[in-house]
């Protein structure tokens, strides 16, 4: 019985280790980010994580860690994690698509590149509906997503030196 129950906390302790280690990430810069929306408001200095699948934003505040969310299957702050669309509803709009800020933190076409026009630095979007009127740009590096009827901007930019 003994053997059992060590084998048991053996196993669980492995599955808990394996099953919280941390995310692997390919590229990580520091950035110039503006998040504005009616329950999140933040523009200084953080740095991003970013790999296929997700993104890692950590935000500080005169230099002091103030708020870290990554960005995967679904959307994790210090508070806990909540479903993507959960996100949408609560920070963004409801009628966002659930990969929406992945993909913009990582720089990609949003709404499967509807209305996608190449630019000699990258690509930009402007999608207009009775829910939303989003420009929306990626070029030289630089990422800009503004929503006017929602009152939504994401600003990444180069930081300067």
């Amino acid at each position: 019985m003994r053997y059992m129950a060590r084998l048991f906390i053996v196993s669980l302790g492995l599955f808990l280790f394996l099953g919280c280690a941390p995310m692997q990430y390919e590229k990580h810069e520091t950035r110039l980010i503006i998040f504005k929306t009616a329950k999140l408001k933040y523009a200084d200095l953080g740095y991003i994580r970013r790999n296929k699948d997700a993104v890692k934003v950590d935000l500080f505040m005169a230099g002091q860690a103030a708020r870290s969310i990554e960005v995967g299957k679904s959307v994790c702050f210090e508070e806990g994690c909540m479903s993507r669309s959960d996100f949408n509803k609560e920070y963004l709009h409801p009628s966002y698509p659930d990969d929406l800020l992945l993909n913009v933190l990582s720089g990609r076409p949003i709404f499967e590149k509807a209305a996608i026009a190449q630019t000699a630095q990258g690509f930009t979007q402007e999608l207009k509906s009775s829910e939303y009127d989003i420009t929306y740009r990626v070029e030289n590096a630089e990422i800009y997503f503004k929503d006017r009827k929602n009152m939504i901007l994401i600003k990444i930019s180069k930081t300067k030196g």
